[in-house]
């Protein structure tokens, strides 16, 4: 009776488990990802510089855990010393020594051979990540004012609507990219997407323009803090927009 018992357990083990070998099983444990607490090796912004060349990173004016809850120090530090320094460096190693290198990043744009897939990358890299942090700010959480707002209202019918609009493309956009609200040629406010690292200054896009707010769809920008949860990102993101930095990049566009 104990061998059939036996023989039975062996059974049962083998159909669960693959086999019935004497050998010691590892318990499989699930490890969370590290909280901002458990890094303590977080730096600041203003130690991040780019090596020699024609572009910079912009500056931010605030340290890496004031966006949170909404972005998580970890997540802000990894994505600004290390995606957007890598390719500020690689944009100013590839315009070295090249009519481009005393441009503005707008007629980089205009004069670049973006057929070359790495000064593509790199370039709307530089450009796309440049515009995303210059509109982020801890005390957002506001609405756009005067002439702005007038212009919002008239080409989305509101705030609301136009808040409605721009998260439905951005949870619309499939894998790595960017969703963008952009002055077009006539100077009608558009919300578009792009892939990648490619933006509405580059030819051949749906929707051509000047972009005045932009949000990142890559994962480094938000797996961290939200993992699979993109939507609650792209919610969260309204939490940190500085409306007064995007009014001013709008006025620059309908005046060019």
């Amino acid at each position: 009776m104990k061998k059939i018992t036996i023989l039975l357990f062996c059974t049962l083990f083998a159909l669960a488990f693959g086999s019935c070998k004497r050998k010691k099983f590892t318990e499989v444990v699930e490890v969370p990802l590290p909280s901002v607490q458990e890094n303590l090796s977080l730096g600041s912004p203003e130690d991040v510089k780019a090596e020699s060349g024609a572009f910079e990173l912009i500056q931010l004016p605030f340290n890496y855990d004031a966006l949170a809850p909404n972005i998580d120090a970890q997540t802000m530090e990894i994505h600004y010393s290390k995606q957007y320094l890598t390719f500020t460096n690689n944009l100013n190693k590839a315009l070295a020594e090249t009519e481009s290198e005393n441009l503005s990043i707008e007629d980089v744009f205009k004069k670049a051979d973006l057929s070359n897939a790495d000064l593509k990358n790199n370039l709307g890299g530089y450009y796309n990540h440049t515009l995303y942090f210059d509109i982020l700010t801890p005390k957002g959480n506001d609405k756009p004012a005067d002439t702005l707002a007038s212009a919002i209202n008239k080409d989305f019918g509101s705030f609301e609507d136009f808040k409605t609009q721009f998260k439905e493309s951005a949870n619309k956009q499939f894998g790595s990219g960017w969703t963008w609200l952009v002055v077009d040629k006539a100077g009608k406010l558009q919300i578009t997407n792009t892939n990648n690292q490619e933006n509405p200054l580059m030819p051949r896009v749906e929707v051509a323009g000047t972009p005045i707010l932009a949000i990142d769809l890559w994962e480094h920008a938000y797996y961290l803090n939200y993992q699979n949860n993109r939507k609650k990102y792209i919610e969260n993101f309204f939490n940190l927009i500085n409306w007064k930095k995007v009014a001013e990049k709008y006025e620059e566009a309908i005046n060019e």
